[in-house]
């Protein structure tokens, strides 16, 4: 195996296991976060738009949305056919939504504080030439 992937498996679980960690006070995980986020910058979202645009197999993702909305985080509303399902915020998760984006801020500091900007500059620029 190529070193280089398996530093990536292993950061990858690092960061998943410390953002759950993060995200324990506000009874979150990081893929329920995920899909906060995406539907807070989207405004609202279908959940095919959802599992596109994260690259999440589809019952995945409906199965996280449905535990949100379980969980007052997400409201589910019906779309242009029965089949579509549109997702938006709660008023629940707009009100909190500060108090998490702190805490995803503060973890985020925490995790580069050890790298320059320039060598998050550089991080960033490698990463995306993976394919």
């Amino acid at each position: 195996m190529n070193p280089l992937f398996h530093e990536l498996f292993q950061k990858t679980r690092f960061l998943t296991n410390e953002i759950n960690q993060c995200l324990k006070k506000h009874e979150l995980y990081a893929s329920q976060w995920t899909v906060m986020y995406c539907i807070q910058k989207h405004e609202k979202m279908s959940l095919t738009q959802i599992w596109k645009y994260l690259n999440v197999e589809a019952p995945t993702i409906t199965r996280t949305v449905y535990r949100l909305v379980e969980l007052g985080w997400v409201d589910i509303y019906p779309g242009k056919d029965r089949r579509e399902k549109i997702v938006q915020l709660s008023e629940k998760a707009i009100q909190e939504f500060p108090k998490i984006i702190a805490s995803i801020q503060e973890f985020e500091e925490r995790m580069v504080s050890n790298l320059t900007k320039e060598e998050e500059t550089l991080l960033i620029g490698f990463l995306q030439k993976i394919k």
